[in-house]
């Protein structure tokens, strides 16, 4: 498991915020050098930690109404094809397996009720879906974040491997 540093935590906040701002940026805000932040970068890279940079897309404002979350019973044997299954219908933006009742939950986002209709219909299709509960999004008043988690992860940690954390906001 790679470990991580609050100055590691403080630029990946920073990318998060932004899909992929300059380093410069990322430097000037922190009072490091850009050969640091271009290190830190890379070495958070390297290590599977920053697994990309991706823009935050209003999917409401694309024409993509209607969000929900999809739980599936599924026959756990055939797990693998399911889940390609799944990955092919475009309207699928996420699968996570769970433990539970449910075995997947599934991100959906797709033009309108109807639609979705026609889409849980071919997600039963499936060989080995069992069983499909939709729950849909009415807003999300708090998005996906990670920096409050890392935040609080790496407060006793210190800025950089050998030097205390200034204070930074």
């Amino acid at each position: 498991m790679a470990t991580i540093d609050r100055l590691d935590a403080e630029i990946l906040g920073r990318v998060a915020a932004t899909a992929r701002p300059g380093v410069a940026e990322i430097a000037a805000s922190l009072g490091v050098s850009r050969v640091t932040v271009q290190q830190r970068l890379k070495h958070l890279e390297e290590t599977g930690i920053l697994l990309g940079y991706q823009p935050i897309i209003d999917l409401d404002a694309v024409g993509l109404a209607v969000q929900a979350l999809v739980t599936l019973e599924i026959d756990q044997r055939l797990m693998a094809p399911i889940v390609d299954g799944l990955a092919a219908l475009p309207e699928v933006l996420e699968v996570r397996i769970q433990a539970g009742r449910e075995d997947l939950l599934v991100r959906v986002a797709i033009e309108s009720l109807e639609a979705l209709q026609t889409l849980t219909a071919a997600i039963v299709g499936i060989e080995g879906v069992r069983k499909t509960t939709s729950t849909f999004t009415v807003s999300t008043p708090v998005p996906y974040r990670a920096q409050p988690a890392l935040a609080k992860l790496t407060a006793d940690a210190g800025w950089g491997r050998s030097t205390p954390s200034p204070d930074v906001h």
